[in-house]
């Protein structure tokens, strides 16, 4: 009797494994975080295909700027958290822009908007709007959201939080993949 019903539910817990997608990826993720990972830590060539009108630089498209490492920001003047680590931003442009694309992208933002925000606060980092759909991997959930992207696309860091971008780790952090 007992081994009949441990039967039943191993029977069960594997259709359900087998027949529910959803419980089948979350048991792999719990799992084989290896896998996701790999998935998930590069964007492809379609990715950085976003074209970009430039606000206060010529307009361009991402896949244009991969020759070298990326920072990939995604603000917008609305958003307290944004504003705040904009100062930070600011000071790692200045002293890695020879290394690393910069690329902030102000998002549901009218143009205007930005361009007073950026003269008002003597910001010289490049700023853009996007012109086309953004990929589904790195379209941010939350904002600001920050990545720093190798030349390969992969996906070094991501930050889905106001952070001090001119910190000693991050600077180490970049000298590290520019080598």
């Amino acid at each position: 009797m007992k081994k009949g019903i441990i039967y039943i539910i191993i029977i069960a817990v594997i259709g359900i494994v087998a027949f529910i997608p959803g419980v089948r990826d979350f048991l792999k993720n719990q799992f084989f975080p290896i896998a996701t990972i790999e998935n998930a830590v590069h964007i492809n060539e379609e990715d950085y295909d976003i074209d970009l009108k430039g606000i206060n630089v010529p307009s361009t498209n991402l896949k244009n700027l991969k020759d070298k490492a990326v920072f990939l920001n995604f603000w917008g003047t609305w958003c307290p958290p944004c504003r705040k680590e904009w100062p930070s931003i600011q000071k790692l442009y200045e002293t890695r822009k020879e290394n690393v694309n910069f690329v902030l992208i102000a998002m549901n933002d009218k143009e205007e908007d930005v361009r007073k925000f950026l003269k008002e606060n003597n910001y010289t980092a490049p700023v853009y709007i996007a012109q086309s759909p953004i990929s589904e991997k790195i379209l941010p959930k939350v904002f600001p959201t920050t990545f720093l992207l190798d030349k390969t696309g992969r996906i070094l860091i991501k930050e889905d939080a106001s952070k001090d971008w001119d910190s000693e780790t991050v600077h180490q952090f970049i000298d590290n993949i520019i080598k």
